[in-house]
């Protein structure tokens, strides 16, 4: 089915481009001085502040009736909410699960899968909760083992209500595991504490291939992620992360609309900043892309070649957005040819199943990976070396028609121009002989 032009053709002018640039450099900085990485974020303080009011709020909601002394005290909230919530897939150290795979209290809640905070968590929340499991990733392995306790039973009388009484136990855990753990914030030493993931972010433990250095040594992507979790990269620092993107968001709609309304001079129904609007979903992209950009460089500098520093600064909500925004558009220019194509793809490696295919498979990923990063720095030197040349000629030109300049100098610059412009030397004007010439030949 072909596409509608009116949600492909984008129509940007110069002032949407600048806009979305200007948007995308300034939730970039915002991103830089004030997100940061965890344990040195302004804004993460913040977050962290707003998470533990939270935590205080739902725990008063429950009945939580605190001692005096501690009514502002998130480690009595956090240990009322854990008695009232308990769940049979808490387990905290490499022990508690028999020895099955490493694990300990600061990084549980990353392996745990029932813990994230998404449609995963909750899935496996309830399953876990019925069956009496628990359901862990660790070396990019799924892991269940049997975990039934005495105390711990679904409430409801039928299956619907049973499922109901799921979700809010996992609503009500989550939420005593947002600030850290009791112990944890009651702790002085280890204070902040360790909360849930950031959405969707335990995947990354099936991810156990390739070779990141850290320090001294080489480690996969599972094991790089598990220990960015373990420096304080959870939901919280994830909200943080999330201001510079709603920021630029923000941003390009509104201005979008006051263009539209005040400079196109259309109607305020014509106005509202859908993804109808080609030229809108274009300028989102370049701010997006300029804001991922910055993160990205900012992150590979600072990180020293440490891949778990790397990942520390990277703004993995911000990257999430603008994938998504790729793929959507993609998918209303090229419709089912996508969808087609990317299934086709992950057919492809259902046929590889040796462990020699597999190693071939990484290593042709790493050359495209090193070879993407090569032409993205010769993309980046081009761009450069355009822009560069776009200031020259534009002060030339500039130069050539400005009147508080001599009619000399504006020959001169005109002159300069047209050699710039590689005009035939034959064909430019030089003197006032060359003038005559062309007027009598």
């Amino acid at each position: 089915m072909a596409a509608n032009p009116e949600w492909v053709n984008a129509k940007c002018d110069r002032y949407d481009y600048f806009i979305a640039g200007f948007s995308g450099v300034a939730a970039g900085l915002i991103d830089i001085f004030f997100v940061g990485m965890p344990g040195a974020s302004s804004l993460g303080s913040i977050t962290d502040a707003q998470a533990d009011g939270l935590v205080k709020q739902f725990a008063k909601l429950k009945g939580w009736s605190p001692r005096e002394g501690n009514e502002d005290s998130v480690a009595s909230a956090i240990g009322f909410l854990e008695k009232e919530f308990p769940v049979n897939y808490d387990h905290r150290h490499t022990v508690d699960v028999g020895g099955a795979f490493k694990m300990g209290t600061k990084n549980h809640h990353y392996k745990s899968l029932a813990h994230s905070p998404d449609i995963i968590g909750l899935f496996f929340s309830i399953l876990d909760q019925f069956q009496g499991k628990a359901s862990f990733l660790s070396d990019g392995q799924l892991i269940r083992i049997d975990s039934e306790g005495p105390n711990l039973r679904l409430h409801g009388g039928s299956f619907p209500a049973k499922i109901f009484c799921g979700f809010c136990n996992w609503i009500g855990h989550i939420m005593s595991d947002l600030a850290g753990s009791s112990g944890g914030r009651g702790s002085v030493l280890t204070g902040r504490g360790s909360g849930v993931p950031v959405p969707f972010m335990p995947l990354f433990q099936l991810c156990d291939f390739g070779e990141f250095q850290v320090g001294q040594h080489r480690q996969t992507l599972a094991k790089v992620m598990t220990q960015v979790f373990q420096n304080g990269y959870d939901a919280r620092f994830g909200a943080a992360m999330a201001i510079p993107v709603l920021v630029n968001e923000l941003i390009i709609r509104t201005l979008w609309v006051i263009k539209q309304r005040f400079y196109h001079k259309r109607p305020w129904s014509e106005c509202f900043p859908s993804e109808k609007h080609a030229d809108l979903r274009m300028m989102l992209l370049v701010g997006h892309g300029a804001l991922c950009l910055m993160d990205g460089a900012d992150a590979a500098i600072r990180s020293g070649g440490n891949a778990v520093v790397f990942f520390l600064r990277l703004n993995l909500v911000a990257w999430a957005r603008f994938m998504i925004l790729v793929f959507k558009e993609l998918r209303i220019r090229y419709g089912e040819q996508v969808l087609a194509a990317l299934k086709a793809f992950l057919g492809t490696l259902d046929d590889v199943l040796t462990p020699g295919e597999r190693k071939l498979l990484l290593e042709y990923r790493q050359r495209m990976n090193e070879l993407d990063l090569e032409l993205s720095k010769l993309l980046e030197m081009y761009m450069k070396q355009v822009y560069e040349d776009y200031l020259l000629f534009h002060a030339a030109l500039e130069s050539s028609f400005d009147q508080k300049l001599s009619s000399d100098m504006r020959g001169e610059n005109s002159i300069a121009l047209a050699e710039r412009c590689k005009v035939d030397d034959k064909k430019i004007i030089k003197s006032d002989q060359d003038l005559d010439d062309f007027f009598t030949s």
